[in-house]
């Protein structure tokens, strides 16, 4: 995995390096915080690192109890032209803890990430200002431990748009449909998420409520889940290349984890 990673980071690299800088930089726009993804794009040449270093869910319900924890998520993304930047993905540990209540039996796996790629390509204002649209398809690798990642490959395409509404408010809207892995673990299935929210700046804190809904269409049985989330992400007047966040994300039905909290930051170079 790491091999691969090498290989598609030094691609981006010639790539980017040959899109050239822009003449003006682009304001600070990180992916996190929020589960939805916005449309803007990285200036050309530069690299931006996303890490969230704590991202703990927890479950209660149905006679089991789930903890799912993931430490150093990292998220790498780098302008290749004015209007498209290339990311790369992947979590250095997850630990996932099931435990039936009534008989006290615990099951634990744990391991890495599986390697996530994704190209994202504004469609307008790639720098985020006004009405902005983006089309992002984006691939998943099954590189990860047996247990945590997945066993085939995986992809879709997400459409991020902003839009302002003035006054330091705007409404964020993020769609997606992939094709995921069945739950057997051949063949797949299709899926969709939508991430609607609105975010309200208060000086160098942004602020945001976002409605989270993912349809899972696995033959096994279809699921439905559906959060409530609140984030906020702070950006130090002395350090505008740098942003810390965190998260909060409350489940709305019994298929969602009841609870979910994580912390992280964003550094642009």
């Amino acid at each position: 995995m790491a091999r691969i990673a090498a290989i598609v980071l030094t691609t981006l690299t010639v790539l980017a390096a040959a899109g050239g800088v822009q003449a003006q930089e682009r304001d600070f726009c990180a992916d996190r915080p929020g589960k939805g993804s916005p449309p803007c794009v990285l200036d050309a040449g530069r690299l931006q690192a996303e890490l969230a270093g704590v991202d703990a869910s927890f479950s209660r319900g149905g006679g089991t109890s789930v903890d799912d924890v993931t430490y150093g998520a990292l998220e790498l993304r780098l302008g290749l032209s004015a209007t498209v930047e290339g990311q790369m993905t992947w979590t250095a540990h997850e630990r996932v803890r099931t435990k039936d209540r009534a008989s006290g039996t615990v099951d634990t796996v744990s391991g890495d990430g599986d390697l996530g790629l994704a190209l994202r390509w504004s469609l307008r204002h790639p720098a985020g200002d006004g009405v902005s649209l983006a089309l992002e398809p984006f691939v998943t690798a099954p590189t990860g431990a047996h247990g945590v990642g997945g066993e085939l490959w995986q992809g879709g395409v997400a459409v991020p748009l902003s839009v302002p509404l003035g006054q330091d408010w705007s409404l964020n809207l993020s769609p997606q449909v992939e094709a995921r892995e069945n739950a057997s673990g051949t063949g797949r299935h299709a899926g969709y998420a939508l991430a609607a929210g609105v975010g309200h700046a208060i000086g160098p804190v942004n602020f945001d409520v976002e409605l989270w809904v993912d349809r899972d269409e696995d033959p096994a049985g279809p699921v439905t889940q559906t959060s409530l989330d609140l984030t906020a992400a702070w950006t130090p007047k002395a350090l505008h290349d740098v942003q810390l966040d965190a998260s909060a994300y409350v489940g709305l039905n019994r298929q969602t984890p009841d609870l979910e909290l994580a912390v992280g930051l964003a550094h642009r170079f």
